[in-house]
């Protein structure tokens, strides 16, 4: 058990290492959300003409849509950047040098996993600290109830880039992945409008909305950033990130998985 745990801790340990030694990650992280976050609600203040104050439908839009909205873009930018180190590793050789130690494979990856979810909600934490000055303020509690969803989401949307990390071969073919699985799941999702308004603007929207996994992270996010249950949200984002991890560690299987049918298996 002590053995597992001082590999766990090495795996997250080097992920901290790298995201601290490369800091236009960190401040990339965070400029994509408080643009929109400072653009958008500006925009939404500027159409509806009205104070971003309690009760207004100005404010929930901006504070209680916008902002878990913005905090799930970066539990998906994270996924995604992990899955490209992912690839990056396995081209640069310190990946199979990973996975050939004596430690099961399922063990290593769901690790590598659970550190890059670990610095994902770190971002997220700045983010909502920044947030706090633009007078974006859930209940206090709300941010230590929303650490759990934050971790589950980041699970999800982590093994959804492990899963792509499995499929793709070469590091220059993932930058296009990138944008074509990002921008879909991010605008067909009800990060930055609720369900309700969504449905009521095109219901063939909202059904695709519906179907997306990313849309109950951001639920589960919203829902539990203002101390409201969502059994709903929980249970179907648990239900992805149990079917995505399963697929990733099966293409990691060098005898039957996607990596031995490129012919990378060892």
């Amino acid at each position: 058990m002590i053995r597992y745990l001082r590999c766990s801790a090495g795996i997250v340990t080097r992920e901290l290492s790298r995201f601290v030694q490369q800091r236009g990650r960190f401040f990339a992280a965070l400029v994509r959300p408080l643009v929109w976050l400072l653009i958008f609600a500006a925009g939404f203040r500027s159409i509806l003409g009205v104070s971003i104050q309690p009760p207004y439908e100005t404010y929930i839009l901006c504070e209680v849509s916008i902002t878990p909205g913005l905090a799930a873009m970066i539990l998906l930018f994270a996924g995604m950047q992990s899955s490209r180190s992912m690839v990056y590793d396995r081209e640069m050789g310190s990946m199979r040098v990973l996975l050939v130690s004596p430690f099961p494979r399922w063990y290593l990856l769901t690790s590598k996993l659970v550190s890059g979810v670990i610095v994902a909600c770190l971002q997220v934490y700045v983010f909502l600290a920044i947030a706090w000055f633009w007078d974006i303020r859930p209940p206090l509690t709300g941010y230590l109830a929303v650490f759990p969803a934050l971790l589950l989401g980041g699970l999800m949307l982590g093994a959804l880039g492990l899963l792509l990390s499995s499929l793709i071969r070469q590091l220059e073919n993932f930058a296009g992945v990138m944008n074509f699985v990002i921008f879909p799941v991010f605008f067909a999702s009800s990060a930055l409008y609720p369900l309700w308004r969504i449905r009521e603007s095109s219901y063939a929207l909202y059904l695709v909305c519906a179907f997306n996994p990313f849309t109950y992270a951001v639920e589960l996010i919203r829902f539990s950033l203002y101390l409201r249950p969502n059994p709903e949200a929980l249970l179907i984002t648990a239900g992805w990130t149990v079917l995505f991890l399963a697929l990733a560690l099966y293409g990691y299987n060098p005898q039957r998985g996607f990596v031995a049918a490129t012919g990378e298996g060892e």
